[in-house]
């Protein structure tokens, strides 16, 4: 499970074009299939659309966090095929199917604007605000930071009638409890979306900062990175209470856990993805947990990628092309660019790592 760290000549080349000391990318480094066009500013967190129709047309949604940036449409190829600008330092992005919306059902992406305390809507595929401006969060604090929304996921829960819509949101920094909070997401028949302030939960260590937040809507879960401490697992709804199931990871990173994904093999199994930013690496861990208790998940792998300094990944096993017949994995990397990998090269480390 150990892997070399001597860095490649074309590595060093690489990061003589980014900022000083930044983390070297290693000679065995997994290579990505390609990278997206860049940005205007700098790179932060992607999601991925599934195009039902035709899952060739699929497309990687991706945030450009400084004032003035906003989010990206890419296709397959890494193509910008739409964006929305001028935003307020935009930071994450979750993807939600079915939407209901004046009548009808959308796709939608959710973001957070964190300089404007709010989280914006877009249709999908075309990238078109429907939100009057966004919808405000964390609006009682007061706090330096503390209203600055930085990390999204969305869960949706199917009850025996409808299917209700929540926005599990993180921000610059809070509290040692209930750091994040929970909105019920809906419209009404003239399309106005609102946030509904349902919940407040998770600890937090106080270190730095909670952005990375990833929901598994089939399993029930919410894990989230509190930074250089962990990987914290909660209930994801908000019915099932606030306490604290898992608190793993916690020695497996140089410093920052950053970003989280989860690949999914079926409806119960697959992986944990967690970015270790300044090792340029993955840690990968058993969606499902360990043998004997679904709440410990301990690591599998750590696996070295060309991503520099990953802030944010995501990751799908729907069969997208012929270049991505097991799904990918989406990184963000240093240099205004998220990088996609192909799956199968990704498993087929995870199967070598855990026979050596």
């Amino acid at each position: 499970m150990k892997y070399s760290y001597l860095c490649s000549l074309a590595s060093i080349l690489l990061l003589l074009g980014c900022k000083d000391k930044l983390a070297p990318v290693c000679s065995d480094a997994i290579k990505p299939l390609l990278s997206t066009e860049q940005t205007e500013f700098d790179t932060d967190d992607p999601a991925i659309w599934i195009n039902k129709a035709d899952s060739a047309k699929s497309l990687i949604i991706g945030t450009d966090k400084e004032n003035g940036g906003g989010i990206y449409a890419f296709d397959l190829q890494g193509k910008i095929v739409n964006k929305f600008t001028g935003m307020a330092r935009p930071n994450n992005v979750d993807i939600a199917y079915d939407f209901p919306y004046k009548g009808g059902l959308i796709d939608i992406a959710v973001v957070t604007e964190r300089n404007k305390g709010v989280i914006r809507i877009f249709k999908l595929p075309e990238l078109i605000p429907i939100d009057n401006g966004g919808v405000k969060v964390f609006q009682t604090q007061t706090k330096k930071y503390y209203n600055q929304p930085m990390g999204i996921a969305l869960y949706e829960k199917q009850t025996s009638q409808i299917k209700v819509f929540y926005a599990i949101v993180g921000r610059k920094s809070g509290p040692s409890e209930n750091y994040l909070w929970q909105y019920e997401l809906s419209a009404d028949a003239k399309g106005n979306i609102t946030g509904k302030l349902v919940r407040k939960f998770g600890s937090y260590s106080g270190n730095k900062e909670i952005e990375a937040i990833a929901v598994d809507n089939e399993l029930g879960y919410v894990y989230y990175s509190d930074e250089t401490a962990g990987v914290r697992k909660y209930y994801a709804d908000p019915d099932k209470g606030n306490k604290q199931l898992a608190f793993f990871a916690q020695k497996d990173a140089k410093r920052d856990h950053e970003g989280i994904a989860i690949y999914k093999k079926d409806s119960t199994t697959g992986y944990i993805i967690v970015s270790d930013q300044q090792d340029n690496s993955i840690l990968i861990y058993p969606r499902q947990g360990d043998t004997a208790n679904v709440n410990q998940h301990t690591l599998l792998v750590k696996l070295p990628v060309s991503a520099i300094e990953c802030d944010g990944l995501e990751a799908s096993s729907v069969r997208l092309n012929n270049q991505f017949e097991k799904g990918m994995l989406v990184m963000m990397s240093n240099g205004k660019v998220f990088q996609y990998y192909d799956w199968k090269v990704i498993q087929e480390q995870i199967n070598k790592k855990m026979v050596d």
